[in-house]
């Protein structure tokens, strides 16, 4: 009796990435399944579901559309308006990566096409090291996407490949060119999948949360610089967009959002060496729960060494050197010193 073929469930958003993953395990002679979730009830994301399937249709492999509205809207689009509305700067991406790519589309992939693997196109490498599952940069080293992955925990990564680990972007970019992959020419998309253009962020929030005037007031003197229409409308460090005529560049150094203020500063006000994290995740539970590392706090930035002190469900990093635009809502990711490989992290809450 001839062995079945190992099922690889690919999450296809009909771009080149996820796209040459599903062209790569069909390749290694996996029988490939492409999910696409439809996330939110619009003309952009039918054509999203069209595309994957026309991707689908070109390497001949079964697709399979998951209505995903209400748990996206949930979890991801109430979550984006509600740190706002809170002062906050939140990271879609992330959310959308733990409940949706590795929550339901994973879980969906494992136990209903019982999956042998669940792929997505992330650039990221996976290693077992001693009993444990590691995640650890891929060869792009400009696609370093560990940080928007800080929420998987051991039972993802037991599942997950990432076909794009060993690969480079052009070099993935010239595969879907050489198969003549649907979306060969498609650009990368680096806007929040719910907010189209000509719509802008802040545009989608002053009609989501309208408009209410406040103040802009100076973090150190308390002088008042001008009114805005909105705290919600600005983010820690922002500079561009303020509009405020004064004698030396003022940047956005807090939020009040009850008071609905934006405190603005030199850029000098806008580094601390310390924050507070909560609702960590730990890739693997840490050795110690005082230890060195590498952390991020948002995901272009150089990494910087810290120590982090972990409480409970929180934890307190010291960084070595300040750090600009420290920013509640965001996460804060933690890597290994010595390779970089990802550890855990949490949100910003302070």
């Amino acid at each position: 009796m001839e062995d079945r073929k190992k099922i690889a469930v690919v999450a296809l958003s009909g771009g080149v990435d996820s796209s040459v993953s599903a062209l790569l395990l069909q390749q290694q002679g996996y029988e490939v399944i492409g999910v696409t979730g439809k996330m939110v009830n619009t003309e952009h994301a039918q054509l999203i579901c069209e595309n994957a399937r026309l991707v689908a249709d070109k390497l001949g492999i079964k697709h399979v559309v998951l209505d995903l509205t209400q748990k996206f809207r949930s979890e991801v689009v109430d979550y984006f308006k509600k740190s706002y509305q809170e002062g906050k700067t939140p990271n879609p991406c992330i959310k959308c990566n733990q409940f949706i790519k590795w929550g339901d589309i994973f879980d969906y992939a494992v136990n209903i096409l019982k999956a042998d693997v669940y792929a997505t196109g992330h650039y990221a490498k996976i290693k077992f090291d001693n009993g444990i599952y590691k995640l650890y940069p891929a060869n792009d080293e400009h696609k370093d996407q560990l940080y928007f992955l800080y929420r998987l925990k051991q039972h993802h990564l037991a599942k997950t490949v990432f076909p794009l680990s060993e690969f480079k972007k052009d070099e993935v970019r010239q595969l879907a060119y050489d198969y003549d992959l649907p979306p060969k020419s498609s650009k990368e998309s680096q806007d929040i999948c719910f907010i189209h253009r000509p719509l802008t962020t802040k545009k989608y929030l002053i009609d989501k949360l309208g408009e209410k005037k406040g103040d802009f007031v100076d973090i150190l003197t308390g002088k008042k610089w001008g009114e805005h229409s909105g705290c919600y409308q600005y983010t820690i460090g922002q500079r561009k967009g303020i509009g405020i005529a004064a004698p030396y560049p003022l940047y956005v150094i807090d939020i009040d959002a009850n008071k609905n203020i934006v405190y603005l500063g030199r850029e000098q006000d806008n580094y601390k060496s310390n924050l507070k994290i909560s609702d960590l995740n730990f890739v693997y539970p840490p050795a110690k729960k005082e230890f060195d590392a590498f952390v991020k706090i948002r995901y272009n930035m150089q990494h910087k060494k810290a120590r982090i002190c972990i409480c409970g469900d929180c934890a307190d990093v010291q960084f070595y050197e300040p750090v600009n635009s420290i920013t509640q809502g965001q996460a804060c990711v933690i890597y290994d010193m010595v390779d970089l490989h990802l550890i855990g992290g949490g949100w910003i809450c302070r």
